[in-house]
């Protein structure tokens, strides 16, 4: 096999990775250790940071069948390297191992294991291997999953459970007799425990991966050096910090790590009963199961180890976990094809789209039905990390890195600190050279500016604004579990937002009914709750036609149910366990209403199109329940009246869908206006439909009836118009939002037009803007995928359209202010099937969709997580708000995610607002600005004290001299720390701002505004330093210097006989060094004043009392000790007597340098923005975002936006590319 071989896994996933074989070379790594040994191990952990070098340096390549070690490496935009060892798996001969049992025979060492009933439908192909005496699978584990090499594909592969490739007759007919003991053993040897371990690293281990952190390693290599030139104070101080530092970060990850643990313990072994072949029901630990058992769910419920599809009775479950809705859900049993009447014998199962049959790991099974003599039992088709909350967990314990270009910036310009320190390393070997300076002198000093040029403390100081924005944020009720997103959240320009419970309130009222009468509409009705509506069918639908039921004499369920049950006010009593027990069938759930209601025994002759003839006790049986399936828009029952010989089907759902299910005669001819009326208002419609069925359907035959052969030939019964109202808030948060130029973008599982109405109602999409919805089709009988295009105000007549034509809706493009381009107001609006289809056939289309794509509706969850993606790929930074439900995907996603809901669904969103209300969205950006303009401030900041004290050091190396051991000390602890945690206290501006800061550091103003600073300090520094050896008093200090002139001073006495009797190894003490170390003092003041902004990201710095504070006492004091000498203190800081006159021309130089930075500052705020958008016009720059690129191109493109009643056909032509040719017609 080619030894270069580069192979890919998990293909056209989201963890797809390039993989590389490599084996073991003993002479490399004996060079190795050699290398290490020479550089004192500082190898090894260049080897241990990069899995890369450390693979190609101790390894040769190989052929990815026989090798040692495999180099993966990710193929997103990170390209992330990871090393795993390979391992084998011994299969030593078992008796279950018989040819029989396996259709993937094992040949040295070279094929993945797949029994025949393990996912057979897609592995059939396989050929045969021959069987030998002792087996040994290869495979290696990457982030909780294992990947076995699979002969057939030439390639690893992990090994996948019933949840791919198996149709849903197979599961009946090969999976439903359960596993023998021998076929469970070999299984569980394959798939290993059935459990989500999230292991507590132990405090050492975590410990030691935090200090090999590549700048604790370069604080201790400066710590040591500081050591050796007896430094020991600063020393002592930055191990103080840094041990604060990384005690705060171990405690925070650990704490993590514990909390991921306890929300996955819980449950996580229990002890389940499964059924064996023989019929056997065997109790194991839930840690035994595996792919094919069949699972026994207890009566009085449990919480589901495994992922596994129902084959019998009925659960009702709590998947709060999941999703984040608490309203229970009911499961039933996956429909058999064999037995069905009308069946797709084909249909592969697949557990998103037969969810409503499927129990997820982790939630909780509250309680069962069943069949007397039958258990409720469920096929398990996924164990441990394969699993739903597996997958979950594992998205959290490996999360994707955050790219952000602030840290990228961060990275280049500590690069450029270390090419100026380079510089000055070079520069002290020379002088030091030429000065005749001893070796080991030399070693440290040089080595010491590179300490001095990058700072040790910059990592805990660009950590402070964060810490504090994430207190501010924890105020007013949003957590953040993911800090360094606050700063990624200053950069939102388009927000996503769920619509019901996110923009609207959560609840839906029942506005009215409007009933249909030999297919014409009756008046809108408001109260259902009538002696004349009792017994009608419509009312009978509404009781019977939806999934609540009683959890401890507590009726739940949806949402929308629960109202339209209300509002009937009728009763549901469910069958009892005993109850159930006496009878050799299910107990149907029984409504009926209240004795009040039913009208005295009058006949009902002259009642007859309303009525049943009926006794006088009224009850409905609910017989058989299709639930509620969001591709099919729909829900039905079989219900049968107390006494009548045949049953009822009711159905509701979205009204297009049930009017296209029903008699064309039953249909009023204006219901399409009649519910584009509604749904222009911004009413949820659901429409009810009702057919007797035949009296041959028995009781027996309807449990075995395929869903398509009730739900069809119906007659329309009229419809329930439901009120969604907007939030009191939403309005002016979209407002808002809109003023400081950032998108909204409205994604919803709801009704297109009522999602358009929405829309409007809240100002998403203004009166006089157009709305263009994109109507697309899949490829059919032979033609290709092609998107309709109306113009919503009028409902078209389309194949299966839910589209309507408006006259005009609105938004607004965003656009950065220096881009102020006017775009045509327009919106799309389109629902999750087009928006499918456009993102698989019209590729070249997504990126135009998505600049003034305003309405998604329909959307599935992962159809919401593909909507971010593609937002994210035109340059948008997306926020998303959502309330848990279903956002999970696309929560994770998002720059920054904001989950309303305080349920376990909420562990996947970086933030968390405690009040369910979108108010926390500009809260948080506003937020997010302050601590991105607070790491802007201190990275400035922090660059400046390098270079100042770069520069003073330099200059004073030039003279044999350097700064003292406690000069350092103080402007390191005293003025440094303290401003560095000062300055980031400045609270966010109180409102939103049309301006975005940059998002990078290398910008033109910041940079110029850095240079400017550099130039200006090292300017006076140098001036001083140079000026003081013209004065007429200086000479070369030596103990005996009296430049004071202080003989008959007292005071100075004292200090000069100090200097007499203390002699200076080091030369600290001299005129060139007080004179630096005064101005440079002042400077690192100077420099934070100017760099701490205020408006309009921050409050004023003047409001910022600490910083104020701090700043105006460490002035007073420098000012002090510089014009009224207080001996002890010079003594200490090493300071010598200067003469008066000096010190009131120091005081000048750093007034005037004062003045000098800080007009600057100003002058690079106000006029940098105007020179440089007058060089961008010159240079007519192409804007960097991709979307503001799009948009300028869209101004001067006639066919766009697409004209009314056109269509755009994809034409998929064979070209080398693979493109689309798309044609427009008219």
């Amino acid at each position: 096999m080619d030894k270069e071989e580069r192979k890919t896994i998990n293909q056209g996933q989201e963890d797809e990775m390039e993989i590389y074989g490599y084996n073991l070379c003993r002479w490399k790594l004996a060079i190795v250790s050699l290398g290490v040994v020479c550089t004192g191990g500082f190898l090894l952990l260049l080897l241990y940071w990069m899995p890369e070098w450390r693979v190609k340096a101790t390894c040769i390549r190989a052929a990815i069948k026989d090798c040692e070690v495999v180099l993966l490496r990710t193929t997103d935009e990170f390209r992330m390297w990871f090393c795993a060892k390979i391992r084998l798996l011994s299969l030593e001969t078992h008796p279950f191992s018989s040819p029989k049992s396996m259709a993937n025979k094992v040949s040295n060492g070279h094929a993945v294991l797949l029994n025949e009933n393990l996912a057979e439908e897609n592995r059939h192909e396989i050929s045969k291997y021959s069987q030998t005496q002792s087996e040994q699978i290869r495979y290696f584990t990457h982030h909780s999953v294992k990947y076995f090499w699979n002969d057939t594909l030439h390639n690893f592969d992990f090994l996948r459970g019933l949840d791919e490739g198996v149709s849903c007759t197979s599961i009946y007919e090969k999976h439903s007799a359960g596993l023998t003991k021998g076929m469970h053993a070999y299984r569980k040897l394959l798939y290993g425990v059935n459990e989500i371990s999230v292991k507590v690293p132990s405090v050492f281990k975590l410990l030691i991966k935090e200090v090999l952190n590549p700048f604790y390693i370069f604080q201790l290599f400066s710590v040591i050096l500081w050591c050796t030139d007896e430094y020991y104070y600063y020393a002592l101080a930055i191990v103080i910090m840094s041990i604060v530092s990384v005690l705060s970060s171990l405690y925070s990850i650990r704490k993590q790590y514990v909390m991921l643990h306890d929300m996955v313990a819980t449950h996580s072994t229990v002890r389940v009963s499964v059924c064996r072949v023989n019929e056997e029901i065997q109790e194991i630990f839930s840690t035994d199961l595996v792919p094919g058992d069949i699972m026994v769910i207890p009566l009085n419920g449990t919480v589901m180890p495994c992922d596994a599809v129902l084959i019998n009775g009925t659960c009702i479950v709590n998947e709060s976990m999941l999703t984040g809705e608490s309203v229970p859900v009911t499961k039933t049993n996956l429909p058999n094809p064999s037995v069905d009447i009308k069946g797709m014998e084909d249909e592969l199962y697949s557990p998103e789209i037969h969810k409503r049959h499927t129990l997820f790991c982790g939630t909780a099974v509250i309680q069962t039905r069943f069949y007397t003599g039958e258990l409720v039992k469920a096929i398990v088709v996924r164990t441990g990390f394969s699993t739903s909350k597996g997958q979950l967990v594992r998205s959290i314990l490996y999360p994707k890195p955050t790219d952000f270009k602030l840290y990228r910036d961060a990275y280049l310009f500590l690069l450029c600190l270390v090419a100026v320190a380079g510089i000055g390393f070079i520069y002290t070997i020379i002088n030091s050279i030429l000065n005749e300076v001893e070796a080991g002198v030399i070693i440290i000093e040089s080595l010491d500016i590179i300490t001095i040029t990058v700072p040790p403390a910059l990592p805990a100081a660009m950590t402070a604004g964060i810490v504090y924005a994430q207190r501010r944020l924890k105020k007013i009720g949003i957590f953040c579990i993911s800090p360094q997103r606050i700063n990624i959240c200053g950069q939102l320009n388009l927000v996503c937002f769920d619509k019901t419970g996110t923009l609207t309130e959560d609840g839906l009222d029942l506005w009215g009914i409007q009933r249909v009468e030999n297919a014409c509409f009756l008046l809108p009705e408001e109260n259902v709750c009538n002696e004349m509506l009792v017994k009608s069918q419509f009312v009978a639908c509404m009781a019977t036609c939806h999934s609540l039921t009683k959890i401890e004499g507590v009726l739940s369920g949806d949402p929308l149910d629960l109202k339209m049950f209300e509002a009937i006010g009728w009763i549901l009593e469910e069958a009892t366990e005993e109850e159930t027990a006496l009878h050799n069938r299910i107990m149907p759930t029984v409504v009926r209403p209240p004795k009040q209601l039913l009208p005295e025994s009058t006949p009902a002759g002259d009642q007859e199109m309303e009525l049943f003839e009926l006794p006088a006790i009224y009850e409905i049986g609910i017989v058989r329940q299709f639930p509620f399936s969001s591709a099919l828009q729909r829900m039905s029952v079989v219900a049968r009246v107390l006494g009548d010989k045949k049953m009822d089907a009711y159905m509701k759902g979205a009204p297009e869908v049930i009017a296209s299910l029903c008699k064309p005669e039953t249909v009023p001819v204006d219901f399409e206006k009649v519910l584009e009326d509604y749904t222009k208002q911004g009413f949820r419609v659901i429409a009810l439909a009702h057919r007797k069925l035949e009296s041959k359907l028995t009781w027996h035959k309807v449990q075995n009836i395929s869903r398509d052969a009730i739900e069809n030939n119906m007659d329309f019964m009229g419809l329930i118009i439901m009120q969604n109202k907007l939030k009191q808030e939403t309005p002016a948060v979209l407002e808002d939002l809109h003023k400081a130029n950032i998108r909204t973008v409205m994604v919803t599982g709801d009704n297109m037009l009522t999602a358009v109405s929405v829309a409007r109602d809240c100002g998403m999409i203004l009166p006089q803007d157009k709305v263009i919805i994109a109507e697309a089709l899949p490829p059919k009988d032979g033609k290709v995928a092609k998107i309709n295009w109306h113009y919503a105000d009028t409902i078209t007549q389309c194949s299966n359209s839910s589209a309507i034509e408006s006259e005009a809706i609105p938004i607004k493009l965003a656009q950065d202010s220096l881009e102020d381009l006017q775009v045509t107001r327009y919106h799309f609006a389109m629902n999750g099937k087009s928006f499918s289809v456009i993102l698989e056939h019209f590729q070249d289309l997504v990126p135009k969709l998505m600049l003034h794509g305003t309405v998604f509706a329909r959307m599935a969850p992962d159809q919401k997580t593909q909507l971010v993606e593609a937002l994210q790929n035109v340059d948008y930074f997306v926020g998303m708000c959502g309330d848990g439900a279903n956002d999970c995907g696309a929560l994770k996603r998002a720059h920054g995610g904001i989950s309303l809901s305080e349920l376990e669904a909420s562990v996947a969103s970086p933030f968390t607002s405690k009040t369910p209300s979108i108010s926390c969205v500009p809260n948080l950006i506003r937020e997010g600005r302050a601590a991105l303009m607070t790491s802007f401030c201190v990275f400035k900041f922090m660059a400046l004290y390098s270079i100042i004290q770069y520069s003073s050091v330099t200059l004073l190396y030039s003279v044999l001299s350097n700064l003292g051991d406690f000069q350092f000390l103080f402007i390191d602890l005293a003025i440094i720390l303290v401003v560095v945690f000062t300055m980031s206290l400045n609270p966010a501006w109180k409102e939103l701002v049309a301006q975005r800061p940059p998002s990078g550091l290398l910008s033109g103003t910041l940079l110029f505004s850095v240079l400017s600073q550099i130039i200006i300090s090292f300017g006076f520094q140098s001036l001083g330093f140079f000026w003081v050896k013209q004065q007429p008093w200086y000479e070369v200090w030596h103990p005996h210097s009296d430049a004071c002139n202080t003989t008959g001073n007292l005071y100075w006495n004292s200090s000069h006989l100090y200097n007499q009797t203390e002699l200076d190894p080091h030369n600290i003490q001299n005129y060139e060094n007080t004179t630096v170390f005064f101005i440079s003092s002042f400077q690192y003041l100077i420099v934070a004043i100017a760099f701490s902004k205020g408006k309009p990201f921050r409050q004023p710095c003047y409001k910022n009392y600490l910083f104020v504070m701090s700043v105006i006492i460490l002035y007073v004091f420098i000012l002090f000790i510089m014009l009224y000498p207080v001996a002890s203190i010079d003594q200490v800081l090493q300071i010598v007597c200067v003469p008066y006159q000096w010190r009131i021309t120091m005081f000048i130089i750093v007034l005037i340098n004062a003045f000098v930075s800080i007009m600057v500052e100003e002058s690079v705020d106000h006029w940098g923005k105007c020179c440089l958008s007058c060089v961008l016009d010159c240079r007519k720059k192409i804007p960097k975002a991709k979307y503001m690129h799009l948009a300028q191109e869209l101004l001067v493109d006639p066919e766009w936006p697409p004209k009314p009643q056109t269509t755009t056909e994809a034409k998929a032509l064979v070209n080398e590319n693979g493109s689309c040719q798309i044609i427009t017609i008219t």
